[in-house]
């Protein structure tokens, strides 16, 4: 049976120059240490780094959780000239393709992920390295599985687990498992991961997985399954930790450099000034498509006036995180896009800003918004608005009118505070909005395309591989 050829192509491309012809435990991981030599700790750091590498990928501002969140909800729009246009226009129109290639590809960027992490835990276990380095190895790499599989379980529903680097014929018996095994290894990785890491407080590398980080990733895998006891209390940790606070100003987050605060969870690095190491992409990719300061934007992500107009007076969030337009040649051009990310100071090399600003995957901000969803108690979103110098739920100025419940005034308060930042459709999915939110606004959303499609190539590898209903 030939199950998942096309996992093991996904993971032999890019990779590294390593043949398809060598089997799994002989594919290089991202670091260059070979996997059959890792004896060190040294060795084990490298692979390590290499499997957070996999985040520039799947976190790409044209990566699959971008292209989900924004351009299948409210948010966004795009104006881009490059690549497949019609592609990538199938998704902000829900009309996604079976032979849509950035599907294909983001189904490989995912598992090639997953297969970094992978291998790394395959080789920690026979170390002769101590029980504690192995513990956080391991930890570490199964926080980043589970956030992996915790993507794509909500992009195609069920999915191959897999769960060690496979060799030869093993790999081709490994079918589609349902999303709940799926959500089941998640919160088996996840909670792994929460008690071994150590505290944010503890963390000597920035960007390591910290405990918090785990329990704030597992109170939203929780919430997604409707479980609010157990999101509630593994939030209440994180809470209760005394490890994150926000900052006092909404724009104190925002910049290049702006990196690893006190209210940073989860956080992407990037090195910017320098075109071999990993410069962050967002503001190239979200300035509009226009060569107006030295190179051409992306034009990606260009925020929609729903999102725009959503946003209450006076509230700053609005002017920090959007821009309404730019100057070209003397003129103005209306189009609003996304400023979080901007590094006017960023060098340039061949037309491309080496920007350096961070991305962050959670903040604090979005686990209070969380523990209010879990616990159904406003004080914890309350804050959010108090720092957005905004009236709080309850009170007599609160636009009630509009959001009279705690659910949507959480749903409100989500969009503006985590504009862009890749959480919107994961947001309306998780609360059964997505369907009347988004239909009300012209979207061809329907319970299908809640769900992107198997790619073609995948079930013409194997036609045991199903498809999902709809496609």
């Amino acid at each position: 049976m030939k199950a998942i050829k096309p996992i093991i192509t996904l993971l032999c491309i890019g990779l590294l120059a390593s043949s398809c012809k060598e089997s799994f435990l002989d594919l290089k991981p991202l670091s260059n240490a070979t996997a059959d030599n890792f004896k060190t700790a040294d060795d084990f750091e490298l692979a390590v780094n290499g499997a957070y590498a996999s985040l520039y990928t799947v976190y790409h501002p044209e990566g699959p959780v971008s292209y989900a969140n924004e351009q299948m909800s409210d948010n966004a729009i795009m104006f881009n000239i490059s690549g497949i246009q019609s592609d990538k226009w199938q998704f902000k129109d829900y009309s996604l393709a079976t032979a849509n290639t950035m599907v294909y590809q983001f189904w490989q960027d995912c598992y090639k992920a997953i297969f970094n992490a992978n291998i790394v835990l395959d080789r920690i276990e026979g170390a002769n390295l101590s029980t504690t380095y192995k513990e956080g190895v391991k930890a570490q790499m199964m926080f980043l599985r589970g956030l992996y599989y915790f993507n794509m379980v909500q992009l195609w529903g069920d999915l191959p687990i897999v769960t060690t680097p496979l060799t030869g014929e093993e790999s081709y018996a490994v079918l589609r498992s349902p999303a709940s095994a799926v959500y089941d290894q998640i919160k088996k990785d996840l909670v792994y991961a929460a008690e071994k890491l150590p505290l944010a407080s503890a963390i000597t590398l920035p960007g390591r997985a910290s405990k918090g980080a785990a329990q704030t990733l597992l109170g939203k895998v929780y919430l997604t399954l409707g479980d609010k006891t157990s999101a509630a209390n593994v939030l209440k940790e994180v809470y209760n930790s005394n490890q994150y606070s926000l900052l006092p100003n909404y724009s104190d987050l925002w910049g290049p450099s702006v990196k690893n605060t006190k209210e940073s969870i989860f956080e992407i690095q990037y090195l910017g000034g320098n075109a071999s190491a990993p410069y962050s992409r967002y503001y190239q990719t979200f300035y509009p498509n226009n060569n107006f300061l030295g190179f051409y934007g992306g034009g990606m992500n260009q925020v929609t006036d729903d999102l725009y107009n959503e946003y209450e007076s006076g509230d700053t969030r609005r002017d920090v995180s959007i821009a309404l337009g730019y100057n070209n040649s003397g003129t103005f051009i209306n189009q609003k896009y996304p400023v979080k990310w901007t590094d006017t100071k960023a060098v340039q090399v061949g037309g491309n800003p080496l920007a350096n600003n961070n991305f962050m995957i959670l903040r604090y901000a979005d686990a209070l918004l969380l523990l209010s969803e879990a616990t159904g108690d406003a004080t914890y979103l309350n804050l959010v608005r108090t720092r957005a110098k905004l009236p709080k739920f309850g009170d007599a100025t609160y636009p009630s009118d509009k959001y009279p419940t705690l659910d949507l005034a959480i749903e409100h308060e989500r969009r503006m505070e985590l504009a862009i930042e890749f959480n919107r459709w994961f947001d309306l999915k998780r609360t059964n909005r997505a369907i009347p939110v988004l239909t009300a606004k012209g979207k061809a959303i329907s319970q299908n395309k809640l769900l992107w499609p198997i790619p073609q190539i995948v079930r013409t590898q194997n036609g045991a591989i199903t498809q999902n209903p709809g496609y």
